[in-house]
């Protein structure tokens, strides 16, 4: 991938910032991109929890002047498994990694066949049928808490269709989960694990906010929410099964920083695009539109932050998708799911492109720079004396 096909459309107006793994201190650094390189802000922030802790981090950017830095185009070639080589890393560190599930009307539906059909995919295309026949139109432009919603829940029940998603789809209470550990997530580039055991999984393209410890928005990425439809589907109680696990959880390959040319509008009206390119030659296109959300990007970050639960270093939070894909692989009737080598490609105009390849999650690099080594590999540079 080059430059300009992971990069926002409007990058030379963009700010951009992200982490980037610099082998002659064996560790991250916070960098900016300026033009065609990457500049080391890790004077300036130690870690991006603290650039987005800043007071006008935009602000703080434009009048630093960083210090090393690093070709964004040879930075895009190096093989993240690669210590030896310069290489993006996911852009958050320490803040909380968060996720919000049935956010949108068509993909909660999706969650209630999963969880009639047990995770049989071969009886999902069955269901699904009769659910449509059963609601007719009664989810268009649906909103969570509204009349339309209640009445959509209320048919679903007569008709014999009660979830427990449901009530996180339409009802009061967003659903809010743990998508990953703090500093478990992948980059840009690197690979995406499922488990072994799953046999019917699927991408779930996503936006994702960067959110500091005061509930302030400081700019959005795109993120990957792998999901195991058969593992969710068995019993919701497996949801930390099948959304947390080695390498399941990519973001990036940049967050951009909100500023007059980039705001929390721009993220209620976003078009995101996927694509999937099978090594078989399969390619699967979908899309996730965040107009059709059926709840607002903020009143998710409020459900996530309150006086009930805080972030002291910050969290990035997950939008949901609407993208549920339904049409065939291999076998007539069962649906699609991944297969090793699959390539997935996220991509939306104003956030660029975040392209990831699906193993194994017992084949994926093992997660193994934790937060005691953050904190000693920062100590060492100097980077906490402050």
């Amino acid at each position: 991938m080059t430059p300009n096909d992971i990069l926002p459309h409007d990058a030379s107006q963009a700010v951009l910032v992200g982490r980037l793994y610099d082998p002659e201190v064996q560790g991250p650094s916070v960098v900016v991109l300026k033009g065609d390189r990457l500049v080391d802000m890790s004077a300036l922030a130690a870690t991006m929890a603290d650039l987005l802790e800043a007071g006008d981090p935009v602000a703080l950017l434009r009048d630093a002047t960083g210090g090393k830095s690093w070709d964004l185009a040879t930075v895009l070639a190096a093989t993240p498994s690669d210590l030896s080589a310069p290489h993006l890393l996911a852009p958050c560190d320490l803040q909380a990694v968060k996720a919000c599930g049935v956010t949108f009307a068509r993909s909660m539906i999706e969650r209630v066949i999963e969880e009639r059909a047990k995770g049989d995919s071969a009886r999902a295309n069955e269901i699904r049928e009769e659910i449509g026949r059963i609601i007719g139109g009664a989810l268009s432009d649906i909103k969570a808490g509204s009349p339309e919603a209640a009445k959509a829940k209320e048919v679903l029940i007569k008709g014999g269709y009660w979830s427990q998603y449901l009530e996180v789809g339409i009802g009061p209470d967003a659903e809010v989960f743990t998508k990953a550990p703090v500093l478990a997530s992948v980059g840009h580039g690197a690979e995406i694990g499922i488990l072994p055991s799953s046999a019917w999984n699927n991408p779930e393209p996503e936006v994702v906010l960067a959110v500091d410890s005061t509930g302030r928005v400081r700019g959005a990425t795109l993120g990957n929410d792998v999901n195991l439809r058969d593992v969710e589907g068995r019993s919701a109680l497996l949801l930390g099964k099948a959304k947390d696990n080695n390498a399941s959880s990519s973001i990036g390959p940049f967050i951009r920083l909100f500023d007059e040319t980039f705001t929390i509008d721009d993220v209620r009206t976003a078009e995101l695009t996927l694509t999937v390119t099978g090594p078989e030659g399969y390619v699967l296109e979908g899309r996730s539109s965040m107009k059709e959300i059926s709840r607002d990007p903020l009143d998710l970050v409020g459900q996530t932050l309150s006086r009930h639960h805080q972030y002291p270093d910050g969290f990035l939070l997950f939008l949901g998708t609407l993208f549920a894909p339904t049409e065939d692989r291999d076998v007539k009737g069962q649906g699609f799911t991944h297969r090793i080598g699959d390539v997935v490609e996220i991509a939306s105009p104003k956030l660029g492109r975040l392209v990831n390849t699906v193993t194994h999650s017992d084949k994926a690099p093992e997660w193994r720079f934790g937060i005691r080594d953050l904190m000693r590999n920062l100590a060492g540079r100097g980077l906490l004396s402050r």
